[in-house]
């Protein structure tokens, strides 16, 4: 986070994380759809439409007093491009971690989220975060219990849990304001934004 009293901006960093073909990408692409800005997304693409490095944007909202800038990231999937991960997940404000629901894609899906956990270590459990249960709309899921009993889920802090559509939006607009109240809970609880109105 920046916190700039001066020009009364803050600036927030939030990072979609998971498998490859998991629907990072599509779930940043339905959210800013839902602000009107999808045309605002910087993404580098391969030539089949796989993300190469990162997707990238922001959103904006202005009160009386104070901007809120929210920079939106999405990792890679691709391993090739493993080495862009860490880069892109430095500075980071919250993390909504994209789960693949299907069956076939439990394994590489739990792999992604211990990449993520080597990347942070005992620091994870503390950084807000929502795991976004995708593809909620085909068949073949796997129970969401055994992910969770799987990452031990009940010991991290600031985490929620969400289930989503990432082709029609349904869930991502609410994981975007869950990761949000859970950021912004956790400076308060911290006092850097008690004083902010």
């Amino acid at each position: 986070m920046i916190l700039d009293w001066l020009e009364k901006k803050i600036q927030l960093k939030i990072v979609f994380y998971g498998p490859a073909l998991s629907g990072k990408t599509t779930s940043i692409k339905s959210l800013f759809r839902h602000f009107g800005m999808e045309e605002e997304i910087e993404s580098i693409e391969s030539s089949v439409r796989r993300t190469l490095f990162f997707d990238y944007g922001h959103i904006s909202f202005q009160n009386e007093q104070w901007l809120l800038k929210i920079h939106i990231y999405s990792t890679t999937g691709q391993d090739f491009y493993i080495v862009t991960r860490p880069i892109t997940l430095k500075g980071i404000d919250g993390i909504i971690f994209v789960a693949d629901s299907q069956k076939r894609a439990f394994d590489r899906t739990l792999t992604s989220w211990n990449e993520l956990c080597s990347f942070y270590r005992e620091e994870l459990q503390l950084i807000p975060k929502i795991i976004a249960f995708n593809k909620q709309d085909l068949d073949n899921k796997y129970n969401p219990k055994r992910f969770l009993d799987q990452i031990n889920y009940y010991k991290h802090k600031n985490i929620d849990i969400k289930y989503t559509i990432a082709l029609n939006g349904e869930g991502i607009l609410d994981s975007f304001e869950d990761i949000l109240s859970l950021i912004f809970k956790q400076l308060y609880k911290n006092q850097l934004v008690s004083a902010i109105h």
